[in-house]
């Protein structure tokens, strides 16, 4: 049993390395509250959800007058640890065993056999979460349908993440698609330096640092593409602060949950100061009908959760970002506290002698191991508990193609 067991140990090791390597997202955003999902051998799992409590925000009072006391307005977000994914292989007993005799026979197993295995895995969560929280992201920076060739567009979208108060601390990223990765570091090619691209580990598709950010190549960027009809009025005369759900009129087809649009009068507004941007407040689509959209963020135009100068008003012209029925590829610019990643642990069963977990880079894993005695085969699965939240979107901007 010791022998097996430490295969199945290896097999793990291996796996999280490989994991490690590839989840170029993943490995980049916030993973601090995977402490709150371990497993508590005497009390069990930690339950489902965890809700987060989101930072006070206040108003300032001006001058020496009578104090406006405010009352603490705390809110909350949740997130949930239930999505179950794995990936399932099987070996007779012999090529298994003989697998860790050697490096070399070891390399060779993994090469053909687990290397391939998490791949699959691993793009498969990391295509979902980057879907999930591009669908998050409000904040659109560069020209839908034409490719950034310079750092214009870049420069844009950290403009967005410094007007959301994304922290400044080198904890910034950009993911983007090689199609448009090639043209930019083609023309930036003198801004990014060789040596700084291995810091402490290594990931696959790290490109360098330039703009305030690390670059990842990723070929998992989700692409979005528009509804029949990007243009659409307000039809709704009792629009308040709180909102999220408008009706409108004059779309001959339902706009895409994902896509991105603006009210012709309503402007972003400073989260501290509340003074008015000069750019008009972006939106996203979470649920649409051809009279009805519900999006994100609320809308808030007074008190200390202000984000617009002022509520849409009846008739006010909505337009979408890109042309109707088109893709645009959506890559991203982000702060690491943008987006979180949580697994959680997955328990070691009793009757399941060749069972073994562990945790790297925040993320934990389970490697479970059988055997098939009519067949002399032995079966392993590889096995993640995990969840995702968006919990501040506005440190982030899409930077569309």
């Amino acid at each position: 049993m010791a022998n097996t067991l430490s295969v199945t140990d290896r097999v793990l090791k291996e796996a999280q390395r490989i994991a490690h390597e590839k989840l170029s997202f993943i490995g980049t955003v916030d993973k601090q509250y995977d402490s709150s999902f371990k497993y508590n051998s005497r009390n069990g799992p930690q339950g489902q959800s965890l809700r987060v409590r989101e930072p006070n925000q206040y108003t300032r009072r001006q001058g020496s007058r009578v104090m406006d006391v405010q009352d603490q307005n705390e809110s909350t977000q949740t997130i949930t640890v239930a999505t179950q994914d794995g990936v399932d292989m099987r070996f007779n007993s012999q090529e298994l065993i003989q697998s860790v005799n050697s490096d070399a026979a070891w390399d060779d197993f993994s090469k053909t056999y687990i290397e391939p295995a998490m791949s699959s895995l691993v793009s498969g969560i990391e295509s979902d979460f980057i879907a999930y929280c591009t669908k998050a992201t409000y904040n659109v920076a560069g020209t839908a349908g034409t490719p950034p060739t310079d750092l214009a567009a870049i420069g844009a979208a950290r403009a967005k993440l410094n007007q959301g108060l994304a922290p400044k601390d080198g904890n910034r990223y950009v993911q983007m698609e090689s199609v448009t990765m090639g043209g930019l570091v083609n023309g930036l090619k003198g801004l990014f330096h060789d040596g700084q691209q291995v810091k402490k580990q290594y990931r696959e598709g790290m490109i360098g640092r330039t703009g305030g950010a690390d670059w990842y190549e990723n070929e998992r960027m989700w692409t979005l593409t528009n509804g029949a009809d990007v243009v659409g009025a307000v039809n709704d005369t009792a629009i308040a602060d709180g909102d999220s759900t408008i009706t409108v009129d004059g779309l001959t087809a339902a706009p895409a949950v994902g896509a991105v649009f603006t009210f012709d009068a309503t402007y972003a507004v400073n989260p501290e100061t509340k003074a008015a941007y000069s750019h008009l407040q972006q939106f996203v689509v979470t649920a649409a009908t051809t009279t009805s959209i519900t999006f994100s963020p609320a809308l808030q135009s007074t008190g200390a959760k202000q984000n617009v100068d002022a509520l849409p008003s009846n008739d006010d012209v909505i337009t979408f970002v890109g042309s109707a029925s088109t893709g645009y590829v959506q890559n991203l610019m982000y702060h690491k506290e943008a987006f979180q990643f949580v697994t959680a642990d997955l328990p070691l069963m009793d009757d399941a002698h060749k069972c073994v977990r562990k945790t790297q880079d925040g993320l934990s894993m389970r490697c479970w191991q059988g055997s098939d005695i009519r067949n002399d085969e032995l079966l392993m699965r590889i096995d993640i508990l995990y969840g995702m939240a968006a919990l501040r979107p506005a440190w982030a901007s899409r930077i569309t193609n």
